[in-house]
């Protein structure tokens, strides 16, 4: 894999990651808006395990982007 694509690759998860950044932010404000139904027992945990999904994506990305910038 050259540089290029390892670059483009980095960009589509880093797109992936604003995609869910924006999605598990919505579900959480969402979860907390509704605290005396239940969906705050089906989306906080959900929202939750998107945020670490999130972080993990968004690390995972600039890793990806940074070794194709950088590496020989």
């Amino acid at each position: 894999m050259n540089k290029k694509q390892r670059l483009i690759k980095g960009l589509k998860i880093l797109g992936a990651a604003l995609v869910l950044l924006i999605l598990t932010t919505y579900v959480l404000t969402f979860a907390f808006i509704n605290k005396s139904v239940l969906p705050i027992y089906l989306l906080l945990p959900l929202g939750i395990i998107g945020v670490a999904t999130t972080i993990y994506t968004l690390f995972k990305g600039i890793k990806t982007v940074v070794s194709a910038l950088l590496d020989p």
